[in-house]
This record gives structure tokens, C-alpha cells and sequence, in this order.
């Protein structure tokens, strides 16, 4: 009995010691939690790089990494300083506009007395609806104002900080550099340092592989496509800040629901009520042929079956991701909703039965 009671101290001991020593090390590294998140990401994205790299390179696994390093520093980074430059400037200009008079001026002469808007708005008054001139105003003026001071905020906390963005950016192309190396390791220590089965651990991890492949690759290609499409068409047309529109565009397009039709409607509302009609509906065309081909034809092939989550739980992970951590939200949101659906499927195949079985049992005292 003495011996049972020592070992359970023993173990007690242990398991508070490595519950101390397991936060401090979250503790340690939190800093770095987003670079590790992002290193881990775009590392299994470019993974299937390095692995061609050894397969036909004939190479060291050290100097495949480096190469792949190397070619995400000039696919990530240099775009991303030209982005960052563009974006805060173009941002800027929309928040000034959005609270200048001339955008009052504007929507007043052109919406307040339209011709337009007065046929509109007996039909609206059916439903009890009226647009007014001065509605307008406030709607667009907001909708700017929140727009642009979201994307300046994200884009000069990066221009602000340039030697905090270049050390975080080669600090994760080192935890790139060594994911790629030794990745199959760290799975491997966490698999057993895990309480549960490796079956499990198993799904859990390619679980996330396919939802960060789903994000970076799937998501971030047809949403790039769409924002430089959606942006050259702004440009061609001589719409003011085609550029950070193009943004916009590419960012909404990670949203399901959404999509860049919330630039392209209001767009072509807009066209429309200032008399564009030829060039409106060549607008909504483009946006169903676009939006259409890239979310119905181009995002299956690329992502495949390998991620399925409700349309409507990607739209609220995604915006609940971007309330809570601001643009990296895109990334975590998801990731978030994967461990708890997949969390969920493992309850249901191995554990509810266990819990229903013991709650059935009578208590004895």
C-alpha cells in the first residue's frame, strides 16, 4: 500500500513538473507564435517543392531547403514590400476621401436629384424603403472611412516596424528551413508525446495540412486571380484606387458567401445610377464569369475533397478570425474550426459511446 501510495506522489510530482515546464515553454515562444504558425503553413505548402528539389535535384536535404527558402523569399517577400508601399498610400487616399466634403458634393449632385433614384424609390416604397441622397452618403462614407482605416492600419503596422518585419520574415524562413529538414521528426515527437492513439494524431495533423494547403495554396491563388483581375478591370475603367479595390477583392475572396460580390455589386450599382449602363452590365458579367469559373471550376481542381467544412462555418471562422487576430485571422480562423471539427469526429467515433456506457452504469457508494 506504502509502495502504491509512493509511486502515485511520484507521478503526481512528475505530471505537475512537466504541466510547469510545458507553459513555460508555450510562455517562452509565444512571441513567436504567429512566425511558427506561418513557418508551419507555408512550409507544408511549399513542401511538395523541396521534396521535388531531392527527388530529381540530386541534392542534400540542407541545400534543398535552402533553395526552397529562397525561392519563398523572392515569391513572398519582394511582392509584399511593393504591396505594403502601395496599400498604405492607397488606403490613406480612401479614409481622406471617405471624410472630405467633395465625396459629399459628389454623391449629392449626382444621387439626391437623380432622375434615377426618384423611380427607384416609389417602387421601394412598397416595402417601406427609401434611399435619400443623404443615406447614401453616410453608407458610402462609412463603408470607405472602415475599409481603408482597416487595411492603413494593417499595412503601417508593417511599414512602421521595417526592421521588425524583415527580422519576423528570416526568422520564419528559418523555421521554414528546419520544418522542412526535420518536419517529419517534430510530427513524429508530437504523435508520441500525444495521450492519443497515433490514429488520431494522425488525422489531426492531416487534418491541418489540408486546411493550411487549402488556405495558402487554394484560397490565396484563386483569391490573388481575382484581385488582379478584379483590379485591372477598376484600372482599365479608371476607377479611383484600382489597386487597393484589387486588394480588397482578394482578401474577400477567402469569404465563401461574399466574395468579391461585394465590391462588384455595389460597383455596378453605382454604374448604373450614374447612367453607365453598358458598362454595369459588363461589370456583373464579369464578376459571375469570374467569380463563377475561379469558386466553381478552378478552387475544386486545386483544393480537391480534402477539406469539407460547411460553407457557412469557413465565412464565420474566417470573420471571426479577422475580428480576433486582424488579417492572420484568415489563416487562424480556419485552422481553429479544423481542430474542433476534427476533435468532434474523434468524439463520435471513439469516445461518446464510452461516456453513454458510463453514465448508464449505476453509482455505487
Amino acid at each position: 500500500m506504502e509502495d502504491r501510495t509512493s509511486r502515485n506522489m511520484i507521478l503526481w510530482f512528475f505530471l505537475t513538473c512537466f504541466l510547469i515546464s510545458f507553459f513555460l515553454m508555450g510562455w517562452l515562444l509565444s512571441p513567436f507564435f504567429s512566425i511558427i504558425v506561418l513557418g508551419a503553413v507555408v512550409a507544408g505548402a511549399f513542401h511538395p517543392v523541396y521534396r521535388l528539389l531531392i527527388a530529381h535535384g540530386n541534392i542534400s536535404p540542407g541545400f534543398a531547403s535552402f533553395l526552397t527558402c529562397l525561392a519563398i523569399f523572392f515569391i513572398l517577400f519582394i511582392p509584399i514590400v511593393f504591396f505594403v508601399g502601395v496599400l498604405t498610400q492607397e488606403a490613406y487616399e480612401l479614409i481622406q476621401l471617405a471624410k472630405s466634403p467633395a465625396l459629399s458634393i459628389f454623391i449629392n449632385t449626382h444621387f439626391t436629384n437623380s432622375a434615377l433614384l426618384d423611380r427607384i424609390n416609389p417602387l421601394l416604397a412598397n416595402v417601406d424603403v427609401t434611399i435619400t441622397g443623404e443615406q447614401l452618403n453616410k453608407t458610402i462614407s462609412d463603408i470607405g472611412r472602415v475599409v481603408g482605416l482597416f487595411l492603413y492600419d494593417q499595412a503601417r503596422a508593417i511599414a512602421s516596424n521595417t526592421l521588425s518585419f524583415l527580422a519576423s520574415f528570416f526568422l520564419m524562413l528559418l523555421v521554414i528551413f528546419f520544418l522542412l529538414i526535420d518536419g517529419s521528426k517534430l510530427i513524429q515527437f508530437l504523435i508520441d508525446l500525444s495521450p492519443l492513439p497515433e490514429e488520431q494524431d494522425a488525422q489531426l495533423i492531416s487534418k491541418f495540412k489540408d486546411m493550411a494547403g487549402a488556405i495558402l495554396v487554394g484560397n490565396g491563388l484563386c483569391g490573388a486571380i481575382q484581385g488582379v483581375a478584379g483590379g485591372m478591370l477598376f484600372w482599365i475603367f479608371g476607377l479611383q484606387s484600382a489597386f487597393l479595390w484589387g486588394v480588397i477583392m482578394a482578401l474577400l475572396a477567402f469569404l465563401p458567401i461574399i466574395g468579391i460580390g461585394a465590391v462588384f455589386v455595389p460597383t455596378v450599382i453605382f454604374l448604373f445610377l450614374k447612367g453607365h449602363i453598358g458598362v454595369s452590365i459588363l461589370f456583373m458579367l464579369f464578376y459571375l464569369l469570374l467569380s463563377g469559373g475561379v469558386e466553381y471550376i478552378l478552387k475544386p481542381k486545386v483544393v480537391g475533397k480534402r477539406v469539407q467544412m460547411h460553407t457557412l462555418v469557413v465565412f464565420l471562422s474566417i470573420v471571426g478570425g479577422l475580428k480576433m487576430f486582424g488579417i492572420l485571422g484568415i489563416i487562424y480562423g480556419p485552422l481553429i474550426a479544423t481542430a474542433f471539427l476534427t476533435l468532434t469526429n474523434i468524439y463520435h467515433a471513439s469516445y461518446q459511446k464510452i461516456i453513454e456506457y458510463s453514465q448508464t452504469k449505476p453509482y455505487r457508494f
